[in-house]
């Protein structure tokens, strides 16, 4: 990632950034409780260590977007309709600890790609942009750990196919959730650049 260009956004940016920021700590917490979840799922030695892992960063990384909308003057907010609510509705309770992974690869996947394309802007100060190089290093390790878990429990269960049609169809619902999401972020900036 290449280093910020700006100290601190400018105020027409802020308060839009201020809401990003909000949603990104939002699918940190959802996250944690996805992990919570399959915590009870999986209990040899292995996975116990790598859930205790990714749940701290993921409550770290929560921490790390709280901590960094307080520096630029705002409040962590709750977010009613952020990311992995709606991924929730679309795709409903997960019934066993494959759906529960694929869940959370999908979701790991979009979060990494957000955030690189984040840092990739022009216009990132130089403080938000450390918090994403931070987030963004972690990503790949949770991506690689529940990947690897995800296809042994299905070599051991032989359902190589199962897994297969739970990400593309994860991975379809994600596209829809995403673009709504998007569409609905562009709306909320939109109107808050036009306020008064």
């Amino acid at each position: 990632m290449t280093a910020g260009k700006i100290q601190r956004p400018n105020p027409e940016q802020l308060e839009a950034l201020l809401l990003v920021m909000n949603f990104y700590r939002d699918a940190e917490l959802q996250g944690a409780r996805l992990l919570l979840n399959l915590h009870r799922h999986l209990h040899d030695p292995v996975s116990q260590t790598n859930l205790s892992r990714h749940l701290a960063d993921e409550t770290r990384h929560a921490w790390l977007w709280t901590r960094r909308i307080s520096e630029l003057g705002g409040c962590p907010m709750a977010v009613t309709g952020g990311y992995q609510r709606r991924m929730g509705q679309r795709i409903g309770v997960p019934k066993d600890v494959m759906e529960l992974l694929a869940l959370t690869l999908v979701a790991e996947g979009r979060a990494l790609d957000r955030y690189k394309s984040h840092a990739a802007r022009s216009d990132v100060d130089e403080g938000t942009l450390k918090v994403l190089e931070a987030v963004t290093g972690d990503e790949h390790w949770h991506l690689s750990w529940v990947n690897e878990k995800l296809w042994q429990i299905a070599a051991e269960k032989g359902c190589d196919g199962r897994v297969r049609e739970l990400l593309d169809r994860y991975q379809a619902i994600e596209r829809e959730v995403y673009a709504g999401l998007e569409a609905d972020e562009a709306t909320l900036l939109a109107h808050l650049r036009s306020s008064p």
